[in-house]
């Protein structure tokens, strides 16, 4: 079981490279292979098409990209509350007690809500109770992740995609090989949480023990 000392340098990298995509996301993308190679070589090549496409890709391209996944006509949402209660009580609930740990340990969310998952993995990093750390981790992050994850399967887009054109008349367009790109430094993510803190796929997909 970690301690309240385990290294969390890494999850704030990770989640830099959730963030919406400035200049900086191509040698955040680099500088992250690197450190995946080295200290987790398997997830260091599932990791390294994303790398590749920011390295090869235009930054323009790679903002529209995001947008796409995460906010117009999305593949999913980077918001956990939502994910796990939609427009349910329980996210506003989720949401106060966030803000609270955010505010108490000075984490900024700037524009985005309290369970955007960036700001949720950078309060891990500063987090000192391993044992809210843990809690959050176990009811939230990781189902909340696997629930993105999942919404990238072909069938679920295809549904989805199925909704938008019945609603907005057109689909965004995305290249077959760009549109789920996003899904590899999600799933980087999950796995080296499961590593680092034992988590296993027996975890209950539900956020309401953090309530």
């Amino acid at each position: 079981m970690p301690t309240k000392n385990i290294n969390t340098e890494h999850y704030r990298m990770m989640a830099g490279l959730l963030d919406f995509p400035e200049e900086w996301i191509k040698e955040r993308a680099k500088e992250a292979q690197v450190f995946l190679d080295a200290q987790y070589p398997d997830i260091g090549d599932e990791f390294r098409p994303f790398a590749e496409m920011c390295s090869h890709t235009s930054l323009d391209d790679i903002q529209e990209l995001y947008t796409r996944t995460f906010e117009v006509q999305a593949v999913t949402t980077l918001d956990l509350g939502y994910l796990l209660f939609g427009d349910d009580y329980k996210r506003a609930e989720l949401l106060v007690n966030l803000n609270r740990e955010h505010a108490t340990l000075g984490n900024d969310c700037g524009h985005e809500l309290a369970d955007h998952l960036p700001n949720v993995v950078r309060l891990i990093a500063l987090l000192d109770d391993g044992e809210l750390r843990l809690e959050l981790l176990k009811k939230v992050v990781v189902p909340g992740l696997k629930k993105m994850i999942g919404d990238f399967g072909p069938e679920t887009l295809k549904k989805k995609n199925e909704v938008y054109v019945k609603h907005h008349k057109t689909l965004i367009e995305m290249k077959e090989h760009e549109g789920t790109i996003y899904q590899v430094p999600l799933m980087a993510l999950l796995s080296i949480l499961v590593r680092d803190f034992g988590l296993g796929a027996e975890e209950k997909e539900e956020g309401a023990g953090f309530l």
